[in-house]
């Protein structure tokens, strides 16, 4: 029987075709590497909670100076009007930090899931109790607000804890009060002005703001203000509470702990920018959109909280206890609950330099 002989290859041509291909895909590969690394960046989804409100001012000012970028990040800020709703969509996973109030980070751990602050942006709540000059009763205290139409930003925003915390230490319940969703900026000074709220627990710029229509400071009576050291620790006992931070799940950082680590850099370095500059350079830098046309008074209110914003990104353990106690005094969620505080906040992606 013959064996049928198959044609020899050309040995040399062979391995010489197959060393090209080899090569041509090392190359691309490398191509491929070396552009990722110039040009890659790592794409983050930041949700805020009211972006124009003062609290939230870092968290725009980092992207306004180019620090996300020089950290190779590119972060895509969405506004999303109110901290509840910011909550929701990290819980939804529609984006993957929250610049929201440190509150949201206990609420979570009450209820067994694990979110955690990771950086702190502001060590006073900067929450303000104001009455409008247009209510429709006497109110000289918070006692006064038994029955009474409160303005918020959203239910169950920082805004909302604040006035049910503040009910409950003046002895009323903490449903008491006619609670109304006002939003944090145009809406809240609206409803303030014409008298459609009797109260509403506010933030700046809109207190500055309300306050400039009204016909100053005098014309507006505040039951509280925790926009300096000296009022947070008349309201809670402390001078410095957890405010405004980024906060994450537990699961995205133990995955994402590098762009954590740059995040963290970049805001770092955006509350030094703070300190060592002035509120009309800090103001300049902001959107125009932001002032609302009064210039001079998103000025004066980027002055009035500049002593706010923290000077270096850690989270006070006393303040957080703190800022848990106030949900455990109101909130039916949190109250007996052994909440582990450590584990509603880390420094560990805080460098000093």
């Amino acid at each position: 029987m013959r064996l049928l002989r198959l044609p020899r290859l050309p040995v040399r041509r062979a391995l010489a075709a197959g060393l090209a291909v080899t090569t041509a895909f090392a190359l691309a590969a490398c191509q491929a590497s070396s552009a990722d690394k110039a040009g890659g960046r790592t794409k983050v989804t930041l949700g805020v909670g009211g972006q124009p409100l003062l609290p939230y001012l870092p968290t725009t000012l980092a992207e306004q100076l180019g620090y996300y970028k020089d950290e190779g990040l590119d972060v895509q800020l969405q506004d999303l009007k109110g901290g509840s709703k910011a909550l929701q969509a990290l819980q939804g996973g529609s984006v993957d930090v929250v610049s929201g109030y440190y509150d949201h980070t206990v609420q979570m751990q009450a209820k067994g899931k694990d979110v955690r602050a990771f950086v702190n942006l502001l060590r006073t709540p900067s929450l303000v109790l104001a009455v409008s000059p247009k209510a429709g009763r006497t109110i000289e205290s918070v006692k006064d607000l038994k029955g009474a139409k409160v303005g918020i930003t959203a239910p169950g925003s920082s805004t909302d804890f604040f006035l049910k915390y503040l009910l409950t230490k003046n002895g009323l319940q903490a449903d008491d009060a006619s609670v109304q969703a006002v939003g944090g900026e145009a809406g809240a000074v609206a409803a303030m002005e014409s008298g459609r709220v009797d109260a509403a627990v506010m933030v700046d710029p809109a207190v500055s703001l309300l306050q400039q229509k009204l016909g100053g400071s005098e014309k507006v009576r505040l039951l509280a203000d925790t926009r300096t050291p000296e009022g947070a620790e008349q309201t809670f006992g402390v001078k410095s509470y957890p405010a405004a931070v980024f906060y994450a799940g537990g699961s995205w950082l133990q995955r994402n702990p590098e762009t954590a680590r740059k995040l963290t850099r970049a805001m770092t370095r955006t509350l030094r920018w703070i300190q060592e500059h002035s509120a009309a350079e800090i103001a300049q830098k902001m959107p125009a959109a932001y002032a609302a046309g009064s210039v001079d008074v998103y000025r004066a209110a980027v002055d009035h909280a500049k002593p706010g914003f923290s000077p270096d990104g850690l989270t006070d353990e006393a303040g957080a206890r703190a800022a848990a106690e106030l949900q455990k005094s109101f909130s039916p969620e949190v109250s007996g609950k052994d909440i582990d505080i450590s584990r509603t906040y880390t420094n560990e992606f805080v460098v000093s330099d």
